[in-house]
Formats: structure tokens, sequence, C-alpha cells
């Protein structure tokens, strides 16, 4: 659905671009509200969120699907924890729907779905794993690296109930923007993938602002 924000941006208590393969960590304070901006189009930003007070409570994709009977998110999605409880709710969406099965790109899976020499390609577990190193203030580890939403990229479900990677849906300027239910702990990586088409073959920075 898409429903567009009345903030504007030069409001925004914070502003980072995120460049293609970098990661973004911070605390979002509940009723403030993030917003994920896609600057250039046909990006992916594969995010997980956590409770900042008990990063053991995070994001979950299976309470999500169940409780909004839709695995597709968009406007008036609330984002489910493994506790039951409301995170954060989507209260405006540009580009109309965003993945939940997808996963997020590892070594691993570059060289089970390419080929052998794409295993050196960076990857957003890669970017995960590095932001929850250098943020250790959060006392998280790789064993926190849950499943992730996919931010503006295309995952249709096929007639058969199987995954296919399509060409983007989201174009410049298109954006998601969510109001926090509690403290949560925003991880995006910008997602580097070149070998398929979630990110048109050429990934591209994004914008992450905040508003009080």
């Amino acid at each position: 659905m898409i429903k567009r924000s009345a903030l504007e941006p030069e409001q925004a208590v914070f502003r980072e671009v995120v460049p293609a393969g970098d990661y973004f960590m911070k605390v979002v304070k509940t009723g403030q509200t993030v917003r994920i901006l896609d600057l250039e189009g046909n990006q992916a930003a594969d995010t997980l969120f956590y409770n900042a007070n008990d990063p053991a409570e995070r994001y979950s994709a299976m309470d999500t699907i169940r409780e909004q009977g839709n695995v597709y998110l968009t406007a008036g999605t609330k984002l489910i924890s493994n506790e039951g409880n409301v995170m954060l709710e989507i209260v405006a969406d540009t580009c109309g729907r965003h993945d939940t099965l997808g996963g997020a790109c590892a070594t691993e899976s570059n060289t089970v779905r390419y080929a052998h020499d794409k295993k050196c390609m960076h990857a957003c577990r890669d970017s995960w794993m590095l932001a929850v190193a250098e943020n250790d203030q959060f006392g998280m580890s790789k064993r926190d690296i849950t499943h992730n939403i996919n931010f503006f990229m295309n995952v249709p479900v096929t007639p058969e109930g199987g995954l296919s990677f399509a060409d983007g849906i989201s174009g410049a300027g298109k954006y998601v923007e969510l109001c926090a239910e509690m403290d949560v702990i925003v991880l995006i990586s910008n997602c580097p993938q070149l070998n398929n088409p979630c990110n048109g073959y050429n990934p591209t920075p994004i914008e992450v602002l905040i508003w009080s």
C-alpha cells in the first residue's frame, strides 16, 4: 500500500548516507520515526531490529507474517518480536511492498547460488558481523544475527510456492518509514550483491533519517 509521509527531511534530527556494502547501526528511541530512503533506486536494504534494552528480543519474521497474514510488508504492518511484542509500525511507504523471505546474502550462499569463485565477494552477513564486532556496547555477537527484512527487494513467490529473485520495484527517492514502539537497535546492511537483480547489478547508497 502506497502511503506518503508528511515529515520533512530538513526537520530530521539525524541523517546519514550509507554507501553500498556498508552497515548502519543505531538506537531509535520509542516514538521516533526512522526512514530508509532508496537514493538511486533498485537497491536492497537488509535490516534487523532488536530491543535495545534486551537484544535477545528481536524482529521475528514468523510472528510478523502470522499476525498480518501476508508475506510482504507495507504501510500499516506492525513488526512483531519473538516475544510477541510490537517493535515498530510501518507508517509510510512509497515502494509498496518489502520482502520477508529471501534472507541475506552470505559468502556461502554466493557460492551455492552463483559460483565457487564468488565466495570472496562481500555479503550482507559480513557487514552485520563487522557491525556487531565494532559496536561491542550492544553486547551482541554473530549468534545474534537472525532472519531479516529486505526493504525494497523484490522476491516473488511462485505458484509452486518457491522463491525467485526479480528486478527491484523501487525507484530513486522511494522510502519506507517506521515508528518505534520500543527502543530498538536498527542494523542495516546496504546490500553489496552484484550477482542477482535485487540491486540491478549496481549497488547504490541509501540514506537513513530519524525524526523525534
